[in-house]
């Protein structure tokens, strides 16, 4: 067996450890949390207000443009329905289509 490193060794590589070690390694604390307390303090951005309340306006603007859409959708559906079957009665048209007989179901099963 040749001990080279390969991309699927599993020994520890002392090089990327290093690395890791190093960039992981808490330096400048102080400096962070500053950093960090001074972007909490920060006011908010007006823009980012503007667009939240947008947001909700717009969420109910498309809920009402969806709703007006189907209900236009379902009036051009009925009118189709109603020219294909040609104003009939819609319990005559499906009283119309007749269930095969029982015999010709029990020799397609019988055949099997």
């Amino acid at each position: 067996m040749n001990d080279t490193n390969t991309p699927f060794a599993h020994r520890p590589d002392p090089e990327l450890g290093d690395a890791l070690r190093a960039a992981l390694t808490p330096t400048g604390h102080a400096a962070f949390v500053a950093r960090v307390l001074a972007a909490a303090h920060r006011p908010a951005d007006p823009l980012v207000d503007v667009l939240a309340r947008w947001s909700r306006l717009g969420i109910a603007a498309a809920l009402i443009a969806a709703m007006i859409a189907t209900v236009i959708a379902s009036r051009g559906d009925r009118a189709a329905a109603e020219s294909a079957v040609g104003g009939a009665d819609p319990e005559a048209v499906v009283a119309g289509v007749q269930a095969p007989e029982a015999g010709v179901l029990f020799a397609a099963s019988v055949d099997r």
